[in-house]
């Protein structure tokens, strides 16, 4: 094992070689050195390049870093630089290489005057995950413009401790598969309906009403009802979020999104002509002739379209405010969280970084109303911007790379939580309020972000810092890549949660909470880690999702008692207790 190797001979090993790269890699990711071009192949899925990282910063970066030489030698682009096979062969008999006279192995020595014995207990996998983080993080070397010093490979280098509660799952049912090939499903969000009803989606299109919680019947089919539907290219395209107005059992409306492709019909929100447009996001009214019936009959209307320059980063939650009651201004306001279609560094960083566009925003609209341009939904007219010159009406907050998951703490306090999924270092969970903004792409996390730097890397803020919103809790990409939000419990089954903001990792799969009093803006709340049981034995959700990516989301039924899905397999687990140690 990796772990069973001194720091110090992997610090001198990789010191001498250089690289960076990886974190986790799946099965099915290729680990041969060349590939059919000829050229070095190197691991890139998400979790191979963080545990690649994880594995570097413990071992290797007292040693070695990205923009100088220290003890060892600077490793950035030593991947593009050297051949791959020369790199492993190294590693495996570095004083072998050396004696044999090879002149980039000698050149080292003499420079460093460090020696060290052949590792062969090195495990490859581990390797590979080393190897694939270094090349990613030259990769983001090489497309930096300025070259700024200073960068930070780690941002929060204290690991996040394990709190004494550990989460009591219980199995309630499996969504059927809706493809042959993995992923099997593409569950996304679970949640409670007025008329004390408990619905799910699925990506590729259905929306199901979940019965005795255990069943389950299609209440709509978007793919089968909408003619240019599309959940393709990108994990995140389909049908993307929901949400029942407040009155539903009284008027019928309910609203979705879902992609279509480019050009379907024009957009209400396009790019300059000069920006590709990958797919298009739809906002859509259902209005149903009878709002208890078990499925669907009725009609829809289309709110408004946005072009979105990549599959990835586009509309995420779909929601009303729980706590607005009809006396209040808050009513029967549609907000919806939409990322910046990866245009921050996609080369259009303009398009998601300032309140006259719509990308990498919160926006909040009437779907009642009609005094938008395309006369179709309105705006309030206490949102914050309402009354600046060229800024958009519709526009709630600003600052976001893709604002995945909104909800309000029911308990008093009424705050509302934004949980915002970082590039490469940071994971968010903010709060939401009016008019601020949360910095993207200036910001990542409670740290200064460059577009035109290695995106690989933040930085710590300057002096003058603006006027930003940062996060009320964070995590750094050691813990995880891509934070799910969210909920503060509500429930009553399970008190030992009550106050707690829980939340989790989409890939890791790992649950973590604050604790709502601590969450102020201006502060940064302290994250602790959960622990997960079924049937009275520790698990963990990685293994038993058998992948390496977990895909987690968490949900609500109609007892406000939460729920963990894993989006891939389509499982869906009741927390039903909380298991308390003293320590």
């Amino acid at each position: 094992m990796l772990k069973t190797v001194a720091p110090i001979f992997l610090g001198i090993c990789i010191c001498l070689i250089g690289g960076l790269s990886g974190c986790n890699s799946t099965s099915s990711e290729q680990t041969e050195n060349k590939n059919k071009a000829g050229k070095d192949t190197y691991r890139t899925g998400e979790l191979a390049v963080q545990h690649g990282m994880e594995l570097f910063n413990q071992h290797c970066a007292s040693c070695h870093n990205f923009s100088e030489n220290g003890i060892g030698p600077n490793l950035a682009g030593v991947t593009m630089e050297v051949d791959k096979e020369w790199l492993l062969s190294f590693v495996a008999n570095p004083p072998g290489i050396i004696e044999s006279g090879d002149a980039r192995a000698v050149a080292l020595f003499e420079k460093y005057q460090q020696y060290m014995p052949p590792f062969p207990m090195i495990q490859e996998e581990d390797l590979e995950d080393i190897f694939g983080f270094i090349h990613k993080f030259s990769q983001g070397e090489r497309r930096s413009k300025n070259n700024r010093p200073g960068g930070l490979i780690n941002p929060i280098p204290d690991k996040i401790a394990f709190s004494n509660l550990t989460l009591m799952l219980e199995k309630k049912l499996v969504v059927p598969a809706s493809a042959e090939s993995a992923p099997k499903t593409r569950i996304n969000k679970m949640e409670a309906i007025p008329g004390n009803r408990l619905f799910l989606h699925d990506l590729r299109g259905k929306l199901y009403e979940i019965k005795n919680d255990s069943s389950l019947s299609v209440y709509l089919d978007l793919a089968e009802t909408l003619p240019n539907f599309t959940d393709n290219p990108g994990k995140g395209t389909g049908f993307g979020s929901w949400a029942f107005h407040p009155d539903f059992v009284n008027n019928g409306l309910f609203y979705t999104t879902h992609n279509e492709p480019t050009g379907t019909a024009p957009a209400d929100f396009a790019v300059p002509d000069s920006v590709r447009v990958a797919v298009q996001a739809v906002v859509m009214e259902w209005n149903t002739v009878n709002p208890l019936s078990g499925t669907f009959a009725g009609t829809h209307r289309e709110l408004l379209r946005v072009d979105m320059v990549s599959g990835a980063h586009g509309f995420q939650e779909l929601t009303f405010n729980p706590l607005a009651t009809p006396d209040t201004d808050d009513y029967g306001l549609l907000y919806l969280g939409i990322g910046d279609g990866a245009a921050a560094l996609g080369g259009h960083p303009y398009l998601c970084n300032s309140n006259q566009y719509i990308w990498g925003t919160v926006i909040r609209i009437d779907p009642a109303g009609s005094n938008s341009v395309n006369g179709r939904y309105g705006i309030p007219k206490d949102n914050p911007f309402v009354d600046v010159p060229n800024a958009l009406g519709e526009i709630w907050s600003t600052g976001f790379r893709n604002p995945h998951r909104i909800s309000w703490d029911l308990n008093g306090s009424g705050k509302m939580f934004i949980t915002n999924i970082g590039q490469h270092s940071l994971e968010e969970v903010n709060l939401g309020i009016a008019g601020a903004d949360y910095g993207w792409p200036e910001r990542e996390g409670t740290f200064l972000f460059d577009v035109d730097a290695n995106p690989e890397l933040v930085y710590p803020l300057p002096e003058d810092d603006g006027d930003f919103t940062y996060p009320v809790a964070q995590y750094d990409h050691d813990e995880g890549t891509a934070v799910s939000g969210g909920f503060a419990y509500a429930g009553t089954e399970v008190p030992e949660l009550m106050g707690k903001y829980i939340f989790g990792d989409i890939s890791r799969g790992t649950l973590f909470y604050s604790e709502v009093d601590e969450m102020i803006n201006g502060q940064q709340a302290p994250v602790y880690k959960l622990k997960v049981s079924m049937n009275g034995e520790l698990v963990d959700l990685e293994k038993i999702t058998e992948g390496r990516r977990v895909d987690l989301r968490l949900g609500t039924d109609t007892e406000k008692e939460l729920y963990i899905l894993t989006k891939g397999n389509g499982f869906v687990y009741k927390v039903v207790g909380c298991e308390e140690i003293v320590l």
